[in-house]
């Protein structure tokens, strides 16, 4: 690929996906085909040290065997499989194993508790569950509520019922029939986080891989002889896409590591397999470049890009992280229903605090609630166009929900953005994270970033607290870097220091020092769960 130039490629970016494609034969099989057969796909690490890498060849052949196992257990085209795995190889090897056969894998977090799985396998209709000894026992609380559940399936050491994986590999035939698939077949479900209401399933279709290959190519800006890590656990649609499948789609190596996210440990990985692509989340950004020295006692020479999703990242930790190891990070917005659609590329201009502009072949405007065009500078919900080949299909059983997601042949993400004069969009919250104080609308995201940029802080959540007299103020909660140093007037200090980095009415009145921010399993900060605290607290009436 030449030099990336933004105007020309957005203006000639067209879309070229085959009516016949199958994610599973897409990101393996043609590979087995070309030089890359016996280039690496994965390398493996996990909390004990344990390693592994594995070729496209051998994914080939783990796939196919996979794709037998399912059948053998009499899974058909469009039927449900429930994962829930932690960054193993096995991940890839049964998510693509089951797409080959046109079977929808369901990932799931292996954190949720059994009322949690209960209800995904209820809800998808799923008919295997795919665990490990140490994930099971939430499985087997629930298995008798859940009556399309016909098998579990065991990673490891299976007793009674359980279906021993090892042993079902082993049987199988290596030669596997592939699903005649077509792009706008069902590939697989990926639940959103529900912070209201019970979560919802995204459909998304087999054409979702190479409908994102702009993300890959020119905001992650993958190459050849790259290695993409991202921290995450593949079970979220961040590490999926971009630690996984897009790469994969390519012909790029990556490396996942199974164990808890540890600012050290992943600075000691990045060193040791000199991965070139670091993806993650501000939360673990923040982690980062909160370790003393880092640059002086890691060697990052290797690392040559960096991207973060998942919510905006802060200006303070792009700067600091480019004074330490020289590399900007490109930040993107996305969303489970489509992943990344706005961020910033390659050879593109960084305005810290902005998530960039649309990726080539992404069409996305600022809308009303109707569905209707807002002119620049006017904040208002981000819309992407139902027409985008990444865009998920529907909610899975929930048609109303579905249709009010859609106006206008647009699909409303519900984050509210505004556009810059130079196309760039800023994002200023959740609809319903934007606070109503004194008759100013205020961004939690633009005063959390001034806030983060003190040096005593290490991360902050900022929400509305009720007020009799003002109707809401805006409250900052609030991580040291040292818990000791909290005190009265270090508040004083932080409010005075965000009312120099953004408007003085922006600032937070009322300031508390907590441990830790609440955060969903894909390390997004949960707002809502402050607020509605915040309200418990002032005994204010839920409206």
């Amino acid at each position: 690929m030449g030099e990336f130039n933004y105007s020309k490629e957005f203006q000639k970016w067209k879309w070229d996906i085959p009516d016949e494609y199958n994610i599973g034969y897409d990101c393996v099989d043609k590979h087995v085909k070309t030089e890359k057969k016996n280039k690496v796909a994965l390398y493996w690490e996990d909390d004990l040290g344990n390693t592994d890498k594995l070729t496209f060849n051998d994914m080939k052949r783990l796939t196919d065997k996979f794709g037998n196992v399912l059948k053998n257990l009499g899974l058909k085209k469009q039927d449900r499989f429930l994962l829930r795995l932690p960054n193993l190889s096995e991940f890839q090897t049964t998510f693509l194993g089951g797409v080959k056969i046109g079977a929808i894998p369901i990932p799931s977090s292996v954190m949720f508790r059994s009322h949690e799985i209960e209800y995904r396998i209820n809800d998808s209709g799923s008919k295997i569950v795919i665990t490990t000894p140490r994930y099971v026992h939430e499985v087997n609380e629930i298995k008798k509520q859940c009556p399309t559940l016909e098998h579990i399936i065991i990673i490891g050491e299976a007793y009674d019922d359980q279906l021993s994986y090892e042993k079902l590999m082993r049987e199988a035939s290596s030669k596997l029939e592939i699903e005649q698939t077509k792009k706008d077949d069902m590939a697989f479900f990926c639940y959103t986080s529900g912070t209201t209401g019970n979560p919802k399933a995204a459909v998304h279709l087999h054409r979702w891989v190479p409908g994102n290959d702009p993300s890959v190519l020119f905001w992650q800006n993958g190459r050849d002889d790259d290695i993409l890590a991202h921290t995450g656990d593949l079970n979220w649609i961040f590490p999926l896409g971009n630690g996984f499948l897009y790469p994969w789609r390519h012909g790029f190596s990556t490396f996942i590591y199974d164990g808890r996210f540890n600012p050290e440990k992943w600075y000691e990985l990045l060193e040791k397999y000199k991965i070139t692509n670091l993806a993650s989340v501000p939360t673990a950004y923040r982690m980062f470049v909160a370790v003393k020295d880092a640059d002086k006692k890691y060697d990052l020479s290797g690392l040559r890009h960096c991207i973060s999703a998942g919510e905006p990242l802060n200006p303070e930790v792009i700067k600091k992280w480019k004074k330490f190891f020289k590399l900007d990070i490109y930040d993107g917005i996305g969303m489970t229903e489509i992943m990344v659609y706005l961020s910033n590329l390659i050879n593109m201009k960084i305005k810290p605090g902005s998530c960039g502009r649309p990726q080539p072949g992404k069409i996305c405007a600022i809308l009303d609630e109707q569905g209707k065009t807002l002119s620049k500078g006017e904040s208002g919900v981000l819309g992407i166009k139902q027409t985008d080949p990444g865009l998920f299909k529907e909610y899975w059983n929930k048609p109303e929900i579905t249709n009010e997601s859609f106006k206008n042949g647009w699909f409303l993400t519900g984050d509210v953005l505004y556009q810059d004069e130079e196309g760039y969009y800023w994002f200023s919250g959740r609809n319903d994270d934007l606070i109503m104080a004194a008759g100013y609308r205020i961004s939690p995201f633009e005063v959390e970033s001034a806030i983060i940029s003190h040096p005593d802080v290490l991360e902050c959540a900022v929400v509305s607290s009720p007020d009799e007299i003002r109707g809401f103020l805006v409250k900052a909660f609030i991580v040291l870097h040292d818990t000791n140093k909290a005190s009265d007037s270090l508040i004083k200090n932080i409010q005075e220091h965000t009312k120099t980095v953004a408007a003085p009415y922006k600032y937070p009145r009322i300031i508390e020092f907590v441990e830790e921010l609440p955060k969903t399993q894909s390390g997004k900060i949960k707002r809502k769960q402050l607020r509605e605290l915040e309200i418990e607290r002032k005994g204010v009436k839920k409206i």
